[in-house]
């Protein structure tokens, strides 16, 4: 009788033990699952409060679907807007044309020169390409750039190059490989890994004149911060400060990316996200009327419209 009355109290206890067990993980799993869902719903409400959509002459026959696995390509736009004090309208500091396969899982980033003399499609004048955010804001540039390489430009992402120092701070700083040694507004950067926060990778992103390359390395130090923050946002460590980087976004970032459109191009398009290639637009300085321009030649052109449009598989 004692023997099974010690039976039923080691079942107990072995009960109780799983219960408790199970509680706890029950407990974690819920918590786990609220704190998931209010991501969620921050990520949507945020990306509904970015979105703005943009006139632009539709080029394709049929528009693209990143539902289906399509091909398509994004305009990155770094504003001078609110650079520095500025409240004017601004012009396009930043000019980046990224192209994304999902077929041959690759990604190519294009670089256009910001003094590239082009026509402004909408304005009627020949000008540099970064006049047509001045002129005509996002969609008379996503007219100028389609004109130029004769190709689709389907998304925008428009940020604030003040932004970039919130956007930075808000992943906790990003780690660059410099090399180029400089000073720039009291700032020195090293050769070698710099760790960067918001206000060193603003500096780091905007000096030129100093450099050889001039333009050219600049928009090469840009292109690095671009791919050190989505490298560091897509890190454990940034989840816990999701919603500062939600707020950063929310006030320096524009886009004609829907939520729906987000969540398709992170489930279907990863390897292509991963696997990048740069590719820069060189052009040859010359002075017009007394303004120094980017003078692309026919050769540079087509051979770049060449690259994209297999990227795009037109």
């Amino acid at each position: 009788m004692s023997i099974k009355n010690g039976r039923k109290k080691k079942m107990s206890k072995g009960k109780k033990i799983i219960i408790w067990t199970t509680s706890i993980l029950t407990f974690v799993l819920l918590g786990v699952g609220v704190y998931a869902y209010k991501v969620f719903s921050d990520v949507k409400e945020t990306t509904a409060k970015i979105y703005k959509k943009v006139e632009k002459e539709e080029v394709r026959e049929e528009p693209v679907d990143v539902d289906k696995g399509h091909a398509f390509s994004i305009l990155l736009l770094g504003i001078d807007t609110g650079d520095m004090g500025r409240t004017e309208q601004g012009r396009s500091d930043s000019l980046m044309v990224l192209t994304v396969n999902p077929d041959t899982n690759t990604t190519k980033i294009l670089s256009i020169p910001r003094d590239t003399y082009t026509e402004i499609v909408g304005h009627g004048t020949t000008d540099k390409i970064n006049h047509a955010y001045a002129f005509g804001g996002a969609s008379m540039t996503i007219n100028t750039i389609q004109k130029l390489l004769d190709i689709p430009i389907d998304y925008y992402v428009q940020v604030d190059l003040k932004g970039i120092k919130e956007i930075v701070d808000a992943v906790g700083g990003v780690d660059v490989k410099n090399d180029l040694d400089f000073t720039y507004e009291n700032a020195h950067f090293e050769v070698g890994t710099q760790h960067l926060t918001g206000e060193l990778a603003s500096k780091y992103a905007r000096m030129r004149y100093d450099d050889p390359k001039g333009d050219y390395g600049r928009q090469g130090r840009q292109r690095q911060i671009i791919e050190a923050v989505v490298k560091k946002a897509a890190t454990f460590s940034t989840i816990t400060n999701y919603q500062g980087i939600l707020n950063s976004l929310e006030n320096n970032l524009k886009t004609n990316l829907t939520f729906d459109d987000m969540v398709d191009i992170q489930g279907k398009y990863k390897g292509a996200v991963k696997n990048i290639e740069q590719v820069q637009m060189q052009g040859t300085g010359q002075m017009i009327d007394g303004i120094s321009y980017q003078i692309v030649s026919p050769e540079e052109l087509t051979k770049i419209t060449k690259q994209l449009k297999e990227q795009l598989e037109q």
